[in-house]
């Protein structure tokens, strides 16, 4: 077998390794949006919060966190 063959191969096997990698962040980063705009849909229906008034309060916290 020819170098040239080998350094294909091998850069074929990174770029689907690199692809497949990439799919899978693509998956739990769609994933997980889509969990916390149901969880912010239901805390809106059921108890009336808005999700600006759920943005302040993590706000805060983060910043209570990072001063303490």
């Amino acid at each position: 077998m020819s170098l040239e063959l080998i350094a294909i191969a091998a850069g074929i096997i990174i770029t689907w390794l690199l692809f497949t990698g990439i799919i899978k962040i693509l998956k739990t980063s769609v994933t997980t949006a889509l969990t916390i705009a149901v969880i912010l849909l239901l805390i809106q229906v059921l108890f009336g919060i808005r999700y600006q008034q759920v943005w302040q309060e993590l706000n805060q916290l983060v910043q209570d966190f990072l001063v303490n």
